[in-house]
């Protein structure tokens, strides 16, 4: 593996939060290495959207305002979707028994709560409805996307309805690829990831415009 690997395990892992300063010292003693090639994974991280490097600050874990959280959940919500979409076209019965099998994998860790394990799971369902997909562009944008939700830890914020929700959702997600239904398979991983930006995130706030019209026979004082 190289440095930017070991880098993205530690921030994926959750070994630094969202914000953490990123010292290229202490990362280097933490790696092993020299600056030199902590600065060049710094840099190729920031490309990836999991570092931000400020001029005269350092390097530092992303952390998304909610309102880029909102369009990550809503974007993931369309492309995923229309990777399941595919993957439930592409699929073969041995693509859908092994998309099952993970999917019970991530309920049983889950009921544990066993929640890093369930995250290596769950990257490796998602990941493989992308390859059944067989399109480099959704890979790609789906890519960065992922990696702010792995981030982001969401699992972490779900009570036991949520978790719930969750398993099931990946159950029905396999079985609707096995089925070849596109309809069904992108239904519910739309559903899947806006009950996850629900449970991150809490309920939508819809402005509304209220237009108080004064009455033609209403005196002015």
């Amino acid at each position: 593996m190289t440095v930017t690997d070991d880098l993205r395990s530690l921030i994926l892992g959750g070994h630094y939060a969202p914000g953490a300063r990123l010292g290229e010292v202490d990362l280097a003693e933490t790696l092993g290495v020299s600056r030199t090639p902590v600065r060049e994974a710094l840099w190729r991280l920031q490309a990836e959207g999991l570092v931000e490097i400020t001029a005269n600050k350092g390097a530092r874990v992303v952390e998304y305002p909610r309102e880029d959280l909102e369009t990550i959940f809503e974007l993931r919500a369309r492309i995923e979707g229309l990777a399941a979409r595919q993957a439930a076209v592409t699929a073969t019965a041995e693509d859908a028994a092994h998309l099952h099998e993970v999917a019970v994998a991530i309920r049983d860790h889950a009921g544990r709560r066993d929640l890093d394990t369930v995250y290596r799971l769950n990257a490796d369902f998602h990941q493989a409805l992308v390859r059944l997909g067989g399109s480099m562009v959704l890979a790609q944008s789906i890519s960065s996307l992922v990696h702010s939700a792995v981030l982001l830890r969401t699992y972490n914020s779900f009570d036991d309805e949520a978790m719930r929700r969750s398993v099931d959702h990946h159950i029905e997600i396999a079985a609707a690829v096995r089925a070849g239904d596109p309809e069904w398979a992108e239904a519910v991983m739309r559903a899947h990831l806006f009950s996850a930006r629900a449970s991150l995130l809490g309920p939508r706030h819809h402005e509304t415009n209220l237009h108080h019209e004064t009455s033609p026979h209403q005196e002015t004082e």
